[in-house]
Order: C-alpha cells, then sequence, then structure tokens
C-alpha cells in the first residue's frame, strides 16, 4: 500500500521520481548512483546514467534515444515506438499518463519495495523504459540487463532471485534458452507481439512458479488489454483498467460483437501528439484513439487479426500475416517466423515465410500452411535465417526482411 501512496503523489506533482525505497542495479550488478546530471537527451547506453539523469530534471521534459530536439514541454516527456515495419516515430505524452498505470500495476501485481524487477530491453524502448521508472518510482530494486548476451541475461535473472520479468517474446526466448532455471520468479509480462504456445511452454519449464500475464499496448497508447488465466490463448485478453475499447468499421460504426474491424480505445494512459510534424499513423475520433489494429472482441477477450498497414490482399483475400506467424510458429521445427509480401501480376500479392529453426522441416511445414490455408494464400516458399533480425524495441526488424524477401529468387 505505501507503493500506491506514493505514486499517489507523484501524480499529483506530474513527474517522475526515485521512491525513497528503490534502487538500481546495472548490467555487472553494481548499484547505480541516483546522482545525475539532467539533459534532455540521453544516451540509452548506460541506461543506468539516463535514468538518473532524467530523474534529477524533477518534470523537466526528456526523451531516452532518438534524433532531434525535445518536443515536450515540462511535466512531459517523449518515448520511442518500436517501428518493426520501418524507422520509429517519437511519441509526447505526459509523465501522469505512466504515472496513473504504475498505481494500477502497484495493486495488480505487487510491485514495490523488496520486489526485483528485471528489465532486458534498451532504454530507447517504450516497454523498457516504462518498466524501469515504474519500479524506481514504486521502490522496486530494478536490474537493467541491457547490454549482456542473452545467455548472461537468463543466468542474471537467477542469480539475482529475480522476481518480475518485463519484456518481448524476442528477449524471453533468448533467455529461456541459456537453460538456467528462474526459481524466483513470479511473473513475467509479456508485450510487444504475440506469445506463442511453444515459448509459453518454454516459459513454464525454466519458471514453474511465474504467472505469465501477456498484455496488449502501443507507445502511443500504453497499456490496452491484459490477459488473465481466464482468458483465451488466442486472445490478448480484456480492457486494462480504466481502458474503454469498441471494434469499429471504416465509417466510425460499432461492429456487432465477434466481427472484426478497427480496434478504438479511451484511456487516461494516451499519448498526447507525435513530436514536430509527423502526422503518425494513429487516428483521433471524437476522443477515441486507433493505432491502427484490426481485431474482435470475443467472449473469450480481444483477439487481434494484425495491422491494418501489413493487411495484404492476395488472390482477391484480405490477409493478416501475423495471423499465419502465429500458426507457423506452433509448428514443429519453428522458433520464430516472418511473413511478408512480394507483388504479384496473377494474385496481386504472394507470401515469403521467413524461419528461423530446422530446414530440414520445410516440406512439413509448407505442407501444414497449404492444408491450413489452401494453396492461393499459403506461403510461396521459404528463406531459413540463423540469425534473427530484432530492432532496439525487441521487435523483429520487418524492413531488413522485407530486403531479403524482395531480393528472393
Amino acid at each position: 500500500m505505501r507503493a500506491v501512496q506514493e505514486v499517489s503523489g507523484n501524480a499529483a506533482n506530474s513527474w517522475f521520481c526515485w521512491h525513497e525505497a528503490a534502487r538500481l542495479i546495472g548490467p555487472d550488478g553494481g548499484e547505480v548512483s541516483r546522482a545525475g546530471v539532467f539533459a534532455p537527451v540521453l544516451a540509452d547506453r548506460p541506461g543506468g546514467a539516463a535514468l538518473a539523469a532524467a530523474l534529477a530534471g524533477r518534470g523537466c521534459a526528456f526523451r531516452v534515444g532518438g534524433e532531434g530536439e525535445v518536443a515536450a514541454g515540462p511535466g512531459g516527456f517523449e518515448t520511442l515506438t518500436g517501428g518493426s515495419l520501418g524507422g520509429s516515430r517519437r511519441v509526447v505524452r505526459s509523465q501522469a499518463s505512466w504515472l496513473a498505470s504504475f498505481a494500477v500495476n502497484a495493486r495488480l501485481f505487487g510491485i514495490g519495495p523488496g520486489v526485483r524487477v528485471a528489465v532486458p530491453g534498451r532504454l530507447s524502448q517504450s516497454l523498457a523504459l516504462y518498466a524501469a521508472l515504474e519500479g524506481l518510482a514504486l521502490g522496486a530494486e530494478v536490474h537493467l540487463l541491457d547490454g549482456l548476451r542473452p545467455d548472461r541475461m537468463g543466468q542474471a535473472v537467477a542469480a539475482r532471485g529475480t522476481h518480475v520479468i518485463y519484456a518481448t517474446p524476442v528477449h524471453l526466448a533468448q533467455m529461456a534458452a541459456c537453460g538456467v532455471m528462474w526459481p524466483g520468479l513470479r511473473l513475467v509480462l509479456v508485450g510487444g507481439a504475440k506469445l506463442e504456445p511453444g515459448l509459453r511452454a518454454a516459459l513454464r519449464a525454466v519458471a514453474p512458479g511465474a504467472e505469465v500475464r501477456e498484455f496488449y499496448g502501443a507507445a502511443e497508447a500504453s497499456f490496452i488489454t491484459l490477459s488473465g488465466p481466464e482468458d483465451g490463448p488466442e486472445t490478448v485478453g480484456r480492457p486494462y483498467p480504466g481502458v474503454e475499447l469498441r471494434i469499429c468499421d471504416g465509417d466510425g460504426e460499432e461492429v456487432p460483437a465477434g466481427a472484426v474491424g478497427e480496434v478504438w480505445l479511451r484511456s487516461p494512459y494516451v499519448f498526447q501528439r507525435y513530436a514536430g510534424d509527423d502526422p503518425g499513423s494513429a487516428r483521433w475520433r471524437d476522443g477515441w484513439l486507433c493505432v491502427g489494429e484490426m481485431g474482435a472482441l470475443t467472449p473469450a477477450g480481444l483477439v487481434l487479426r494484425g495491422r491494418a498497414g501489413r493487411m495484404v490482399t492476395v488472390a482477391g483475400q484480405n490477409v493478416f500475416p501475423e495471423e499465419i506467424e502465429r500458426f507457423l510458429c506452433a509448428l514443429p521445427g519453428v522458433e520464430r517466423a516472418a511473413v511478408l509480401a512480394r507483388g504479384d501480376a496473377v494474385r496481386g500479392h504472394v507470401l515469403v515465410a521467413v524461419l528461423m529453426g530446422e530446414p530440414a522441416r520445410e516440406g512439413a511445414v509448407l505442407a501444414a500452411a497449404r492444408a491450413r490455408l489452401g494453396a492461393m494464400v499459403a506461403p510461396r516458399g521459404v528463406i531459413w535465417r540463423q540469425d534473427w533480425p530484432v530492432l532496439a524495441s525487441g521487435k523483429t526488424d520487418l524492413a531488413a526482411l522485407q530486403r531479403g524477401v524482395d531480393a528472393w529468387r
């Protein structure tokens, strides 16, 4: 309860600050000093120095990473979008918009004094920055792992007795692969992409005592939904406390329950605008925000179909590559998947699957895709990669993979 009271005081002041009990631990295991010299634009490495400098501003606007002068005013800050479809955008928001959800998460997850929180991402990524600032505001012991090799991150989670991890599926997959058990872990908060069944099983194996909570969010909207044990595995959960959702057609009219449309939301956690002259991709309508996601509200929770910007037409059908990626990742021998399109004079587009895993299973993978999707929509071929390009956000670098698809013959 004390953490919630402290954050309520912060929210009244509308800026981020250290909780008296908070500790910040760097990748090397050493404690980071609270002393910092404020600057509006901060390098994301070393992360501890960036956080100390940002908090020294006592409400002054700042940004970690990115280019250009900070456009936010006092009591605000900037963060960056994930940029999986290209370059990241600068998002302007109030510090109070994050402080409000810090208080919610103190109640939901018990984050506060005595709790050790691991943050594997770079602080230029909004998920990592959020996790670190939340932990420090609530009095937790925050462990920054960025800069370590994935196997060393996994070992640090065990050696430091971590209780909570905030991470993307890519980071979790890399860390879990080190083979070290995480017996003290009690909560895994997963954002940035859908959690696939294989990774969920891997997390159960290395952290049998941990609750896995998947959430759907965006840099522009913060938390949108949060999953619980009662929610269907195909969903991303139900509205996060304080969030309202509706699904609309292209004219802004709500569609029937279960029908697919654009996901619109209203909440106290949303951003203010994009920085500079960037019009961005999010849209506002009568106080409601859409970040470009297509989905359906079902009794089991919100089911996401995919980003409107990634939807392609194949032989007259609207296809969401994310749905195919989730299917492929559930097949034996597939560790990661990205489905990308190439222009085709006959079909409009054809799809190509970029996979990491076991190339010997290619025939079975393509056969399963044809059986599930039909010959017209199923990927026409596979590109296997031993490495996987990842952005600072922890998301797949789709632009890098697209260049390989465009050059594929």
